[in-house]
């Protein structure tokens, strides 16, 4: 938004050649930028600024397009933007509109769609890194592949169920097994990627929490990794009564860090009991957990810090520092002793839970698309279905129609173009 050093005025469709002319006074070369002075429809001259024209369908779009960039004064912006809204057959975009219009026209699918709205909002590496593969088209290159194995099987079935009388169509009792077997292999793949931690584990951020008994510490440290104030800290018992949660990133990963109300069996305060059992489920929803307490009391969780915590107040009691060897670290948030430590503990333990570097993770909706089109897929090689060619193909298609879902992209038409195109059938 301006003001800026420059300011980017997009024209997309039918009249983006004419809106261009209008305000330059030509059409430049193609896909060149060229300086030019813009004037108003009364000859009021607007800006000197580059112009750029790209006809379509090669464009970001699929249509002809134009881009202004302009001074990004907010008065030079708003005088170019009201001499574009006076040309007949413009008006403003709608939010999102270029990108819908790109993916109406082809250009890009939803995968990548989905992929470019995460990048804009990528606050972290982790984010940027996930979301440029998504928007350069990871997902939608391995659909497009599962997609081309389904149509080979689609194609195998229905050239058996209703050309069977062809002398160029491969026909036997084979048929059935063998599109069972490429269903199978198909299914183990997308199995594969199902296994793989969602995307919103990186655009939402990893969940850690800090938990123990109360003045173990926990927002000391809380306010320690956040680097301000956050919680408040106190020696009195059960200041903490709620879960606070804040957002940060630790080496490009994004995560929400919470600060929870101490365990403990009881309390006579009601308040204090609610914020025991939002810790509770807090705990059980953590990603990371750092334990503040004794090792002998951490809950059940698959990924736990046990933290000796406080060591600044305890060093020389020879029970706190037996305990303390049976911790995963020592730590001091008062003092900074094991806080780098902890820092690539956390991290580390994090790396564990995103994808792998050039893995692509799926998106709530891609995963419901890709896990109906899996369950489609599986099916007992002994059971009757699996030697009924009409049930076969109809599974086919259906895991086809969920695939179709995550890009928007294929259909029948495609069945038929590898039917008939890898078949001699029709002659």
């Amino acid at each position: 938004m301006p003001p800026a050093a420059i300011a980017v005025v997009r024209v997309s469709g039918a009249q983006a050649g004419a809106a261009l002319q209008t305000l330059a006074g030509r059409l430049p070369a193609a896909r060149r930028s060229t300086l030019a002075e813009l004037k108003s429809n009364d000859g009021q001259p607007l800006d000197r600024a580059l112009i750029l024209w790209f006809p379509g369908p090669a464009t970001a779009t699929g249509e002809d397009l134009a881009e202004l960039h302009l001074h990004g004064g907010r008065a030079v912006v708003a005088a170019v933007e009201t001499s574009l809204a006076v040309m007949p057959g413009l008006r403003r975009a709608e939010a999102g509109e270029f990108t819908r219009r790109a993916f109406l026209n082809g250009r890009i699918d939803l995968a990548e769609a989905e992929g470019l709205a995460d990048l804009l909002a990528a606050e972290t590496e982790s984010q940027r890194v996930q979301a440029f593969g998504m928007a350069s088209g990871h997902v939608s290159r391995a659909v497009a592949a599962w997609q081309d194995r389904l149509l080979t099987l689609m194609a195998g079935a229905e050239a058996e169920l209703n050309f069977a009388d062809e002398d160029d169509v491969e026909v036997g009792e084979g048929v059935a097994q063998r599109l069972t077997a490429g269903m199978a292999a198909l299914a183990d793949e997308l199995g594969q990627w199902l296994a793989r931690p969602a995307a919103e584990v990186i655009s939402e951020g990893l969940s850690v929490v800090i938990a123990g008994p109360p003045n173990a510490g926990k927002s000391t440290l809380i306010n320690a990794l956040a680097k301000r104030e956050l919680a408040i800290v106190s020696p009195v018992a059960g200041t903490t009564r709620d879960v606070i949660e804040t957002s940060l990133a630790l080496d490009g990963i994004a995560m929400r860090l919470s600060d929870t109300a101490g365990l403990r069996a009881e309390s006579s305060d009601a308040i204090e009991m609610i914020g025991i059992d939002r810790a509770k489920a807090a705990v059980e929803g953590a990603d990371i957990l750092l334990w503040l307490g004794a090792p002998t009391d951490v809950p059940d969780h698959p990924r736990a810090i046990l933290i000796a915590a406080q060591a600044d107040r305890w060093r020389g009691d020879a029970a706190a520092e037996a305990e303390a060897a049976r911790c995963d670290l020592t730590l001091s948030a008062a003092t900074g002793e094991g806080m780098d430590r902890l820092h690539w503990m956390i991290v580390e333990m994090a790396r564990t839970l995103l994808p792998r570097e050039g893995e692509a993770a799926l998106r709530q909706r891609q995963r419901a698309a890709l896990s109906e089109a899996h369950d489609w897929l599986r099916i007992d090689a002994g059971s009757r279905e699996a030697s009924d060619l009409i049930l076969l193909a109809e599974r086919l298609r259906l895991a086809s129609a969920a695939l179709d879902r995550i890009t928007g992209r294929a259909g029948v038409e495609d069945m038929l173009d590898a039917l008939f195109g890898r078949f001699c059938i029709g002659k």
